[in-house]
């Protein structure tokens, strides 16, 4: 998936767009990515109607305080797994009051990927009211392709959820 500027500000207003549409109310739980979805959902007009907020949680006690994730399954299967994806965004969305949440953990490089989870490797949890939903994806490219082909990901679940 290419991901660029413009192809950002028409997914995320696509998001926005069919939220607000909805009544539906977003939240975000971001690790690897760092706050890119949040900042591309907040680059909107209008975003303020639909977007709760998000909570970058870099580290892991900041996902264990504040998202509520369990650290006893952050030290068995690691940050970057289908468990952690899942909680942190049914964290968001409880946390937040939101409707729908996204999350994002993953590997974006250079250093840190291993044989089982190399460079690229990204969970996408998706919280609604009917439950947990994770997703993996590997990615190619440079930290910053891994990033940014991330959040497109990450935006194309919220739209795909919203309709």
């Amino acid at each position: 998936m290419n991901y660029g500027a413009d192809e950002s500000f028409r997914q995320a207003s696509d998001v926005i767009r069919h939220a607000s549409a909805a009544g539906k109310t977003l939240a975000v739980a971001e690790s690897c990515t760092g706050g890119l979805v949040c900042a591309a959902l907040t680059d909107i007009p209008g975003a303020s109607d639909a977007l709760r907020g998000g909570v970058v949680s870099y580290a892991n006690g900041v996902k264990e305080s504040l998202l509520g994730v369990n650290a006893q399954t952050l030290a068995s299967v690691g940050a970057v797994s289908e468990e952690v994806a899942c909680a942190m965004a049914q964290g968001a969305r409880r946390h937040l009051e939101a409707d729908i949440a996204v999350s994002t953990t993953g590997i974006a490089g250079p250093g840190g990927g291993t044989p089982s989870k190399p460079v690229g490797t990204v969970w996408f949890g998706l919280s609604t009211s009917s439950g947990e939903t994770a997703y993996l994806r590997h990615f190619e490219g440079d930290r910053r392709d891994v990033r940014n082909q991330a959040v497109a990901y990450a935006l194309a679940l919220l739209d795909e959820a919203l309709t």
